[in-house]
């Protein structure tokens, strides 16, 4: 009975560990992303292929509890989300602000679908939740990419700031559906 204990406390730090890990990664690589693209970098290729990576470190956690296909649609809808956002970024400075905002609203019909596909496959995800957590986020990164462009760089990272605590929070509520649909938690 002990050792069982012990390995659910352990695979509760570890999963909760990879988890922030993940999402602190999306937001950092998202921001870096953005400073490079907004400051025509030499890394911007680089940083892009790095910032992709995510989506399919995030599955392979996922097809661990939910299996190769459902890993492989999350890794589709964040990459979706990923590259929505790159292309928004790149329209703002281009000044195309007709297509901006075609974008902006592609891109909450994309988290809008994360989130459905979330609260699809695990009971203690809310889809309501989900949409809440996820449009917050995109309402951040939006803002931290015009304080970028506009050059305001102490409202810049005050809302990296708040994009990391989010982050968090989104980790948090991931790592806890996945503790208590697999009887870890």
């Amino acid at each position: 009975m002990q050792k069982n204990r012990y390995n659910r406390a352990k695979v509760n730090i570890m999963l909760r560990q990879i988890i922030r890990e993940l999402w602190e990664q999306h937001g950092f690589w998202t921001r870096s992303f953005i400073v490079s693209a907004v400051d025509w970098l030499e890394d911007t290729e680089l940083v892009t292929k790095r910032l992709l990576r995510n989506p399919a470190d995030f599955a392979a956690v996922l097809i661990n509890f939910y299996g190769e296909q459902n890993a492989n649609q999350f890794k589709d809808l964040l990459t979706e989300h990923l590259t929505i956002a790159a292309d928004m970024v790149n329209n703002a400075k281009a000044g195309d602000m007709l297509r901006y905002s075609e974008l902006k609203k592609d891109w909450f019909r994309n988290a809008d679908e994360i989130a459905a596909f979330l609260s699809s496959i695990n009971p203690y995800w809310n889809r309501s939740e989900w949409q809440k957590m996820l449009h917050k986020h995109l309402d951040l990164v939006e803002s931290e990419a015009v304080t970028r462009l506009n050059r305001q760089y102490e409202k810049n990272i005050a809302v990296f700031d708040e994009i990391e605590n989010q982050s968090l929070l989104m980790a948090d509520y991931m790592s806890d559906g996945i503790l208590r649909q697999f009887g870890y938690s």
